[in-house]
Parts: C-alpha cells; sequence; structure tokens
C-alpha cells in the first residue's frame, strides 16, 4: 500500500478516540431528528411550502418557466433542483412535482402539467422524459417580489449557489393547499381550504387584530369566512359546527368526510346510486376493489352490484339487491364498511416563523402569515426606495449636465481628466459623473431634457410615497389589505369559478338505527345455534329441530340448542355473573365441533355457560344466584360490547348465577335444594342494572334448584319424568305462597323427584 493511500496516523495505532456510546447516538439521533423535522417533513407557516416543493418554484422561476411561457420538460426542471439545490433522489423529487400538478391532490395547483400526471385511481405519472411542466397563476402569487428583496437566501448545500429561505407568499397557501408529513416524534396533517374564505378571515384579522377563531369561523352561508376543509374531490363533511370550531382553536382534531351521492331513476320502479365524488385521498380504483371483496364475501346483503362508469369525471353505479332496499341504509352500510366515508386528521404541526415546530391554531397561522406578508412588503418597499434614491441621483446629475451643455462637451474635449474636472467644477458624485460621461449623443435632444425633468418628478413623488408608508404601520396594513383583496379576487368564484368555489359541502349525518345498519350489513340466513357441556359453540345452517344429529367430542354433549338468524346477537350468561355478546354471523360454522367459547371472548377458566339465547331488547331478565339471591334486569341493559363481557350480577365464590330467565306472568315459585318452595308476586322483585340482588328463598344449606315465572291466573304447572303435566291453581297453591325471601314449605304432592319444574 502506498505510503500516501495511508489515513493520518495510521500504523500506530493510538490513533483511537473512545467514545461514550449512548451519547454519540443521543447526539446524532437528535441532529438527524431535527434535520427531518426543518428540512424535510415539516411546512413553514409563512409560503405553506416544505423545502423540496420551495426549490421546485425557485428552479422554474429560473427555468422562466412561467405561465405564459411555454413548457419545459420535466427531466429537465428534476435536474436543474436536483444539481443546485436538493441533495436527494430525483424519484423524491418528481414525485413531490408531479403531486403538484395533480387537480385531484392539490386544491390550486402550484404546476401546470403537461401530459400523463397519474389520476385518481391511484395510476402513477409517465416518467419524467415524457411530461412536461411550467408555473401556474398560484406559484407566479407565491414568488412575487422575490427579485426585490422580499426574503432571505442562504448558500445552498454545496455552497456553489443561493436558494431563498422562504418564498415572499402572496398566496395563503398553507391553509390554501394542505400539506401532510410525517418527522421524527411528531407528524402534520393540514387539510385544503377554499383561498376565498381564508383571506376574508385574513381582512377581518387586519380590521380586527383581537377576532377570536370563532369570529374567524362561518356563522351562516354567505358570510364567506372559514366553513372547514374545501377538499379537491368535494364531498361532504358530516361534522357538527362545535367540533369543528374545536379543532382550529386548539390546531387537533379531525373530519368525517363522505362521497356525495344521488339515486337514478331507472324506470319502472327500479334506481340505482351514483357517487360522484368520493373522499380526499381515496384511490377509486382501490376503493372499488374493496367493495367487490365485501361483496363476494356477502357482507353487503343489500348490494347486488358495483359499476365504474367514470370518465373525466366521477360515476360509480351501485345497483341494490331490490327496489325494496332502502337507499339509506345501504349507503349507511357502505359508509360503515368502505372508504365511502374516511376520516382526514388535523394536526396542524408547522415551523413556527420558519424555526420552531408548533401546533398553531386558524388564528396563529393567519397571523404569521400577515406577519410575513408585512415583513415583505417592508423588504420590497426598502429595496424600491434604493433603487429610486439610485436613480434619482443619475437624473440630477443628467440635468446638470443638461443646464451646462456646452461646458460639459468642452471639458470632455479639451480636459485630461474630464471626470474629476467636471466633479469638482459641479461637485458632482462619482456616479453622476461616470452616467454623464457614458450618456449617448442621441441623448442631447432638447425633449430628453422634458423626460428626464418628468421622470425625476415621478420618482420623487413615489419617494415620498414609499416614505410615509415605511413610517406608518396603518398604511402598511392597509397595503396588505389591498394587496389580500386581489389574490381574494384572483382566485374566488367571482373570476375564476372553477378554481374558486367552493366544492365540500357539509351536512348533519343521517340517523338511523344502528341495528338496521348492523342487519344490513349482514346477509339474514337461518342457523341453530348449539351449545355443549363443556361451552363449545357452533351454528348449523338451517333451523334443526332433530337434536340426535348433533355430535359432540368424546365425553362432551348437548347443554342446549336454539334457532336464531344470522343477524341477531346472542347472549351467553355465565356463572360468575357476566353477559357475553356474539353476532350469529361470527359464531363458527357446523362442520366439525366449532371453538370453545373461550377462544371467542375472554371468559374465566374457573366459570361454565349458565345459558344462551337470542337477544331481544324488549324483554327483562330475572337472574338468580345459587345462594337464593335474585333480580331483574331489563335485556337491553346486558350487552356487552367487547370481548370482556359485561359484569351484571355480583357473586362471590362459592356462590355462583344459577339461572336466567325471561320476566313473564305475575308470580314466582322458587324450589331450594331442600325440595322447600316458595311462591310470591314478582312486584317484590327490585329491577336493577347491576348488583347482588335480594333474597329469594331462605335456606339453612344449599341453595336455588330451579325457579318459574307464572301468572297466577293460569296457575303453576309442571312436567313430571312422565311428561304429564300438572297445574295448581290460587286454591291450591294457598300453603305455599308467602313473602319474599321466606323459607317455604315442602313440594306439593306430585312434583317431580329432580325438584325441577320440567
Amino acid at each position: 500500500m502506498g505510503k500516501g493511500l495511508l489515513p493520518p496516523g495510521a500504523g500506530g495505532g493510538d490513533n483511537i478516540e473512545p467514545v461514550d456510546l449512548k451519547k454519540a447516538l443521543e447526539d446524532r439521533y437528535l441532529s438527524y431528528a431535527l434535520s427531518t423535522i426543518m428540512n424535510r417533513a415539516l411546512p413553514d407557516v409563512r409560503d405553506g411550502l416544505k423545502p423540496v416543493h420551495r426549490r421546485i418554484m425557485h428552479a422554474m422561476r429560473l427555468l422562466r418557466l412561467n405561465p405564459d411561457q411555454g413548457f419545459a420538460k420535466c427531466a429537465r426542471i428534476v435536474g436543474e433542483v436536483m444539481g443546485k439545490f436538493h441533495p436527494h433522489g430525483d424519484q423524491s423529487i418528481y414525485d413531490a412535482l408531479v403531486r403538484l400538478a395533480q387537480d385531484f391532490a392539490v386544491r390550486y395547483p402550484l404546476v401546470d402539467g403537461q401530459g400523463n400526471f397519474g389520476n385518481i385511481d391511484g395510476d402513477n405519472a409517465a416518467a419524467m422524459r415524457y411530461t412536461e411542466a411550467r408555473m401556474t397563476e398560484v406559484s407566479t402569487a407565491l414568488l412575487e417580489g422575490i427579485t426585490e428583496d422580499a426574503v432571505d437566501y442562504r448558500p445552498t448545500y454545496n455552497e456553489e449557489d443561493e436558494e431563498p429561505v422562504v418564498l415572499p407568499g402572496a398566496f395563503p397557501n398553507l391553509l390554501a393547499n394542505g400539506s401532510s408529513g410525517i418527522a421524527v416524534g411528531m407528524a402534520t396533517s393540514i387539510p385544503p381550504h377554499n383561498a376565498a374564505e381564508l383571506c376574508t378571515a385574513a381582512l377581518l384579522l387586519i380590521d380586527n387584530p383581537d377576532a377570536s377563531v370563532e369570529d374567524l369561523m362561518s356563522k351562516e352561508p354567505g358570510d364567506g369566512l372559514v366553513q372547514g376543509p374545501d377538499f379537491p374531490t368535494g364531498g361532504i363533511i358530516i361534522d357538527d359546527r362545535a367540533s369543528i370550531l374545536d379543532a382550529y382553536e386548539t390546531g387537533r382534531g379531525g373530519f368525517r368526510v363522505r362521497a356525495r351521492y344521488s339515486v337514478e331513476d331507472q324506470g319502472r320502479g327500479t334506481w340505482n346510486i351514483v357517487v360522484t365524488e368520493i373522499p380526499y385521498q381515496v384511490q377509486k380504483a382501490r376503493l372499488i376493489e374493496k367493495i367487490a371483496e365485501l361483496l363476494i364475501a356477502r357482507k353487503l346483503p343489500l348490494l347486488e352490484d358495483v359499476r365504474d362508469e367514470s370518465a373525466e369525471d366521477i360515476r360509480l353505479v351501485l345497483v341494490p339487491k331490490s327496489r325494496a332496499v332502502d337507499p339509506a341504509l345501504l349507503m349507511e352500510s357502505l359508509f360503515k364498511l368502505t372508504e365511502l366515508e374516511s376520516r382526514f386528521p388535523l394536526n396542524m404541526n408547522v415551523l413556527s416563523r420558519g424555526k420552531v415546530p408548533n401546533v398553531l391554531s386558524l388564528k396563529t397561522i393567519l397571523r404569521e402569515w400577515l406577519e410575513h406578508r408585512k415583513e415583505v412588503l417592508v423588504r420590497r418597499s426598502k429595496h424600491r426606495l434604493a433603487e429610486i434614491e439610485r436613480r434619482l441621483e443619475i437624473l440630477a446629475g443628467y440635468l446638470i449636465a443638461y443646464l451646462n451643455l456646452d461646458e460639459v462637451i468642452r471639458i470632455i474635449r479639451e480636459e485630461d481628466e474630464p471626470k474629476q474636472v467636471m466633479m469638482a467644477r459641479w461637485a458632482l458624485t462619482d456616479v453622476q459623473a461616470e452616467a454623464i460621461l457614458n450618456m449617448r449623443l442621441r441623448a442631447l435632444r432638447k425633449l430628453e431634457e422634458i423626460e428626464i425633468r418628468k421622470e425625476f418628478d415621478g420618482l420623487s413623488a413615489e419617494k415620498s410615497e414609499i416614505e410615509s408608508l415605511l413610517a406608518s404601520d396603518a398604511k402598511q396594513w392597509k397595503t396588505i389589505a389591498w394587496q389580500v383583496h386581489k389574490v381574494r379576487r384572483d382566485f374566488g368564484p367571482e373570476e375564476n369559478e372553477a378554481l374558486g368555489k367552493r366544492r365540500t359541502t357539509f351536512a348533519e349525518a343521517p340517523d338511523h338505527d344502528l341495528s338496521d345498519i348492523h342487519h344490513a350489513m349482514i346477509e339474514k340466513e337461518p342457523v341453530t345455534v348449539v351449545v355443549s357441556d363443556k361451552g363449545w359453540l357452533r351454528a348449523m345452517k338451517g333451523h334443526l329441530n332433530d337434536h340426535s344429529l348433533f355430535t359432540f367430542k368424546e365425553g362432551d354433549g348437548l347443554k342446549l340448542a336454539f334457532h336464531a338468524q344470522t343477524t341477531d346477537k346472542i347472549l351467553v350468561f355465565t356463572t360468575g355473573g357476566k353477559f357475553y355478546t356474539i353476532g350469529a354471523d361470527r359464531l363458527p360454522g357446523g362442520r366439525g365441533h366449532g371453538e370453545p367459547i373461550r377462544i371467542i371472548v375472554d371468559m374465566d377458566n374457573d366459570q361454565d355457560i349458565v345459558t344462551a339465547f337470542v337477544h331481544d331488547p324488549k324483554r327483562r331478565l330475572l337472574l338468580v344466584s345459587h345462594d337464593g339471591n335474585g333480580f331483574v334486569v331489563p335485556e337491553a341493559e346486558v350487552v356487552a360490547n367487547t370481548r370482556k363481557g359485561k359484569q351484571v350480577m355480583n357473586v362471590k365464590s362459592p356462590d355462583e348465577a344459577k339461572r336466567c330467565v325471561p320476566v313473564a306472568g305475575d308470580h314466582v315459585a322458587v324450589v331450594g335444594e331442600n325440595r322447600k318452595m316458595l311462591v310470591f308476586p314478582l312486584s317484590e322483585i327490585p329491577e336493577m342494572t347491576r348488583g347482588k340482588g335480594v333474597r329469594l328463598q331462605r335456606y339453612k344449606d344449599g341453595g336455588v334448584l330451579d325457579i318459574k315465572l307464572f301468572a297466577m291466573e293460569s296457575g303453576l304447572s309442571w312436567q313430571d319424568s312422565a311428561d304429564r303435566t300438572f297445574v295448581r291453581t290460587r286454591e291450591e297453591l294457598t300453603e305455599w305462597l308467602g313473602n319474599r325471601a321466606a323459607a317455604g314449605r315442602m313440594v306439593p304432592k306430585g312434583f317431580p323427584r329432580t325438584g325441577k319444574f320440567g
């Protein structure tokens, strides 16, 4: 190895520097995080751009790709950006450029694209060597005044060139076009808004700097203030005004956006639903795929077919199963299962003053934009003032020359050092003398003097105007208000209806019964629910009455079986006093032995199933524990929304829940393990939603064996082992009638040996 190839100090081995790994990692990760936050992921509050977009705009300006000029190849633009300003891959730059040209991705496109720039289906743009681009009027507004010292410049990554730190930003780009990005430890997500509304709110803020966020928000249609997001793809926002206001006050929140649809009459009572606008950032092709998948999986029983008839506009046709289907219910089931309804998060995390990442409110963002506009105005005015002063100096020199024209010509012709002589003779500055010497002979016409006087007077007047502007805060704000008015006119619906008109509207979400929507998402089919002794569940197709057909694992047998529909909810009551809710459509099929309940819900190992049945929210249930405690609970109150179930009856070991029976009639008959029976009115048992209950019957030892609710008019009936039915009337039950919590008497003659009512 040549000597010159060795690193300095190599060979000695003593040039190794020990570094604390933890500290080194912390420092390096922090600098990486800061670099991502500042130079990649978060937009600047002043011009609403991330560095890559700002560099694209700047490069396009240098390439003179103005809206009234011709297009240039995107490869040319990407090359310029990558070579001079942005040390990253060409694909990432091109992707950013493409997005700025997509009218379905950006509310006010900054790039006018020619060629294939992708579509709402999610197809990619053509390669950069095929596509062409130039700036739009919006970009021109963002760059307005950049050559007039409006903003600071900094060296580019290789220090060969300079780039703007921020753009002058005459257009309220941050909110108008929105932004989203993920940095390290923070993210941003800002939806697009309507520029005319933002300008109206900004004008209100100029007039009244103390205005609250609520003042900047629209109170009634037509007041022109900020209503909420305005997505390029339209759609309907279904949040209420209070939650929208809260989101803009805190800078955090979200918006639920739904597709816009209409019902198209097909004649003879038939109809189709046509979707014409889909939520922002939803790929149409992926959306249709998802609907088709759900159709095949039979998750959309109200829908027959989906067709894409889109051309330039969006047209999704949804064909219902039958004309009897409720269109609103069909759409509600689609909103629940597909991206026809999506949530757009709001997290207004931006670089405040271009330096500090901060979550800002609507007012603060507009305030900082206006402050930036004021700074740009002052800098441009000072720049113009300096230009005027330089020009006035030269014009003053010209006027002296005209007054003494013959003498000037003599000095130039005869003197060796005419410049010095002239400067001494008329007290001229170096610049003035140089300008006089550089005059052309044709400029010596009489007319020229009049022109110079006219220009001198005009510039003097402009100078005093600018000086009074710089001296007065009120005048500066008045000028900014005039500029904002101009932006509102140029990009509002009056001058530019296609671009300026609001696309997203607001509506209340229609109220539907949740169970109706639930049914609309499940195909209704008859099933027989089978529960085994060891807690295995399954749903056999059809309503089966012959229970001998059911097979079980060895040592297991039938506990209970009942008929249901796939749209039903099945309630399971356990010995621990808990209720679990399982959709009949979620039960394992009839092949095999089903699944143990502990796989379907989170049930404790020491608990068993007491009973299971189809949920009927109109019923009431009587719950009884082994020790003889009980209470009545409305069935609507026991539905559990999670796998963990709902604790309804409080039982302490060794006591456990024993019975759960639907409330019927007006009396209760309870039999204990001691074969004593007690009959008392149902009204003595309280109704509650959770608890231990009250004592139903008193025992020395043992507990409840069976319980029955009946109407005293019809009498108390039971069946013996030979299936004979016995009925006891009120007179015959007199000696067993008593109050709740009594001990009762031995069962009547003919009562089954099992001690159960059969």
